[in-house]
């Protein structure tokens, strides 16, 4: 059922999306739940009520997007998670294509950058992304889909010459826990020089990878 907005809902005023714009309003509603998040610092204050207001509709226009908060909170996780992507893939494409070493440390700092500038949304996308095996015993999930893009990467530089001392996909997971490990004692302990640290920590994790 369909919940009934109250006096207070019906008030806002926004300009109507014509037909066959729903996928914009859905980016609309995402976009303000990721602004809220940045502004709560966390999830537990995120509700549907706050979201409409942010885009100026009605709760029950969410309703036909996101069946409750849990879906939108999954919505937005995964929005977050194709943001990351875009901008890890945006600090690989401004890389020189022949260094294919430099492509995986721009990768890694765009990480870097998002997870320290956007701590709600990280928490979140942590907290909300465990792997799921398939029936080939393989983990799926968006955080592995991250630490694939690594070992791509990875493994682009061991054909170009660049040899690892483990394959890429385990080097790619050994890199990924050490620059989150990084990262959450950051996030615990706040400070302008762990920041600026953060560059040359991945540039030495990155080298030991490789012999």
């Amino acid at each position: 059922m369909v919940p009934v907005p109250d006096e207070e809902d019906k008030a806002t005023h926004r300009t109507r999306n014509r037909w066959g714009e729903g996928d914009r309003l859905r980016g609309e509603i995402l976009d303000a739940a990721s602004r809220l998040l940045s502004e709560l610092g966390g999830e537990d204050g995120l509700t549907i009520r706050g979201v409409a207001r942010a885009v100026g509709i009605a709760p029950a226009s969410i309703y036909q997007h996101f069946t409750d908060r849990n879906a939108l909170v999954t919505g937005l996780m995964r929005h977050e998670f194709a943001r990351l992507r875009e901008l890890m893939a945006e600090a690989d494409a401004k890389t020189d294509p022949e260094d294919v070493v430099g492509r995986v440390r721009a990768q890694l700092y765009a990480y870097c950058a998002f997870a320290v500038d956007n701590p709600g949304h990280y928490r979140l996308m942590l907290s909300s992304s465990a792997a799921r095996p398939t029936s080939a015993a393989r983990p799926e999930g968006p955080m592995v889909d991250v630490i694939d893009t690594v070992a791509e990467g990875l493994a682009r530089c061991d054909e170009a010459g660049h040899k690892l001392r483990l394959p890429s996909d385990r080097a790619a997971v050994m890199v990924f826990v050490g620059v989150h490990g990084r990262v959450a004692l950051l996030h615990s302990s706040p400070s302008e020089r762990g920041r600026k640290r953060l560059i040359p920590f991945v540039d030495e994790l990155v080298s030991l990878v490789f012999d």
